[in-house]
C-alpha cells in the first residue's frame, strides 16, 4: 500500500503520521512512504491559488508516477490517508492510472478490515467522537467504524470545531461564534457521560489534524481530552512507549530506502 501523509499528520501533529505506520508495521503490512514531505495542494486551491494548486497536484502526480515505475515489483493496490482533506484532494490524482486497480481509504477503515479490534472499556476513560466536516472516511460509516474499532460505545459529538483548516486564522470571528457552538455540544455530550457519578477523563476522537487542533481548544471548558482515533489505538495495543518501540524498529532494518 501507498500511504500520503500530508501536512497535517506528518508536521502538525506528527504522532498521527507515526501511529499510523505503528499500527500498518503491527498488522504486518508493507507500506510504501512517498520520498518526502508533500502538500495534497488543497490548502492553495481552497484559498483561491488554483495555479499553485495544480502545479502542486501535477508535480506530486509525475513524482508518483516515477514510484509506481520504480516499485513496478509491488502490487499497490490501497492508497492510505489520515486526514479527511487530503481524501478529498487526492481523488483528483486520478490515482487507478498511476496504480491500476488501487483504491483510496482511511487509515481507520483499512484497520476495520484487518480486524484490529480493542477489547472492552477502559477504566477510568469513556468516549465522545467528532466526526470533521471533511470525514475521510468514505467507505464505512464513521461513527460504525470508530465503534467496532474502540470495542465500547463512542458517542457522536455534533457540531463544526470552527477551525476548518485556515479558518481560524483567517477569519477569527466567524470561527470564535462556531466554536461557540461547539463548546455548548462539548459541554453538554462530557455532562450526559458524566451523569451517572463518573469522575474519570471523557476523550474526544476524531479523524482530522485540524479538528484535532480545533477540539484541544475545548480542553479547559468543557473538561476534555482531544486525541486521535488511531493514536489512541496505538497507545492501547502497542503500549504507552509505541512511539519510540515503532522508531526504534523502523531504524533497525524496519526501512528500505528506494531511489527513485
Amino acid at each position: 500500500m501507498f500511504y500520503f501523509p500530508g501536512c497535517g499528520s506528518e508536521r502538525l501533529f506528527s504522532q498521527v503520521g507515526l501511529a499510523t505506520q505503528a499500527m500498518l508495521y503491527h498488522v504486518g503490512a508493507q507500506c510504501v512512504l512517498p520520498p518526502g514531505y508533500l502538500c495534497c495542494g488543497y490548502p492553495q486551491t481552497s484559498a483561491g491559488n488554483d495555479d499553485k494548486g495544480r502545479e502542486i497536484i501535477t508535480d506530486n502526480r509525475v513524482l508518483f508516477h516515477r514510484v509506481a515505475n520504480t516499485l513496478n515489483y509491488l502490487d499497490i493496490n490501497t492508497v492510505l490517508v489520515s486526514c479527511g482533506t487530503c481524501m478529498d484532494q487526492l481523488q483528483k490524482y486520478e490515482f487507478e492510472k498511476i496504480f491500476p486497480g488501487c483504491r483510496l481509504l482511511d487509515i481507520h477503515e483499512y484497520l476495520l478490515e484487518k480486524g484490529v479490534r480493542l477489547e472492552g472499556e477502559v477504566n477510568g476513560v469513556r468516549y465522545m467522537y467528532h466526526d470533521p466536516c471533511h470525514t475521510p472516511m468514505k467507505t464505512y460509516k464513521p461513527l460504525k467504524v470508530v465503534n467496532e474499532l474502540m470495542g465500547t460505545q463512542v458517542v457522536p459529538n455534533e457540531r463544526c470545531c470552527g477551525e476548518s483548516g485556515t479558518l481560524a486564522s483567517t477569519r477569527p470571528d466567524i470561527a470564535t461564534q462556531v466554536r461557540f457552538r461547539k463548546e455548548e455540544e462539548m459541554r453538554k455530550g462530557a455532562s450526559a457521560l458524566r451523569g451517572d457519578g463518573f469522575k474519570g477523563k471523557v476523550k474526544v476522537l476524531t479523524s482530522c489534524p485540524w479538528c484535532l487542533q480545533g477540539l484541544s481548544r475545548f480542553a479547559d471548558d468543557a473538561g476534555t481530552d482531544a486525541d486521535y482515533i488511531v493514536v489512541e489505538m496505538a497507545r492501547r495495543v502497542l503500549g504507552p512507549d509505541w512511539l519510540p518501540d515503532y522508531v526504534k524498529a523502523a531504524n533497525n532494518g524496519g526501512i528500505e530506502r528506494v531511489l527513485v
